[in-house]
């Protein structure tokens, strides 16, 4: 369903936002396709208070005082054209984006953590992948990016951005998914400890848990039982639960899974 779904945002070059909890690996579906298209990713991470300025462009005003000052002492006039032009544009991620002469992998990350104006901005920018910068003009994009837009679900977003956009929703992965992801992240886990990691994990989400642990965290307790030596999670399971600070990552949810849950779903994934 994923790769159905990026292939047909590339093809209609719309952009694809993905939706999800946090840790299912969205922005790792940013990162894994300009691995394999080779293409450059940028990233725009987003978050509250979030504006224009910051997404599109600033001025190097450090470098505009420096030339301004070098003039005077040389006794030239300041030339105002040549100090708003492009030498002194520093290009943030969406002016970036559009500017490339190969098409990147625009990554707007955790679009739901800007506030509305924001998105409204960001229709305008994908609509016509045009940027207009007062003293030097509208510029249009080189190529249109590949744009991928995440959000964990933190606020609703508007109608009028899901419309402009293709859709898809990532949810945790099954065991037999993660089991994979397991063995291709650490080559020296078991296929056996792999398998009870990623059905541990499952049941670990079954529980009434304040932060579901991401694919992340299931990758860190991996590395981390490896690192002790441990076969499989009948191993000591005092010593075993104590791991779990790689996984439960507030205290409500270490009182939630107390010693003898641990050792009820470490017993239904052996």
């Amino acid at each position: 369903m994923l790769a159905t779904a990026l292939s047909i945002a590339a093809r209609l070059e719309r952009p694809l936002l993905l939706e999800g909890e946090a840790g299912v690996g969205k922005t790792q579906v940013a990162t894994s396709l300009a691995l394999a298209l080779n293409r450059r990713l940028i990233r725009l991470q987003c978050y509250e208070g979030l504006d224009s300025t910051h997404a599109l462009y600033e001025w190097n005003y450090q470098r505009q005082i420096l030339a301004i000052a070098a003039a005077r002492e040389s006794g030239r006039a300041t030339d105002d054209a040549a100090l708003f032009s492009d030498t002194y544009l520093i290009r943030r991620p969406l002016l970036e984006a559009i500017s490339q002469e190969e098409p990147p992998i625009l990554l707007i990350d955790e679009v739901d953590r800007a506030d509305e104006e924001f998105e409204a901005f960001l229709l305008e920018i994908l609509a016509d992948y045009a940027v207009t910068i007062p003293e030097l003009g509208t510029i249009s994009a080189v190529t249109r990016p590949f744009v991928l837009i995440t959000s964990n679900g933190v606020r609703d977003l508007s109608d009028a951005l899901r419309r402009r956009c293709l859709f898809h929703y990532i949810d945790f992965p099954d065991p037999a998914t993660e089991m994979r992801i397991i063995e291709a992240r650490h080559p020296g886990c078991s296929i056996a400890l792999a398998g009870q990691i990623a059905h541990f994990i499952r049941g670990l989400r079954e529980q009434d848990l304040k932060k579901l642990p991401g694919i992340a965290e299931t990758l860190d307790w991996a590395a981390a039982l490896l690192d002790l030596g441990v076969n499989d999670l009948s191993h000591d399971p005092v010593a075993l639960h104590r791991t779990l600070l790689c996984v439960l990552k507030t205290r409500e949810d270490r009182e939630t899974v107390a010693l003898p849950i641990f050792e009820r779903l470490a017993a239904g994934a052996l």
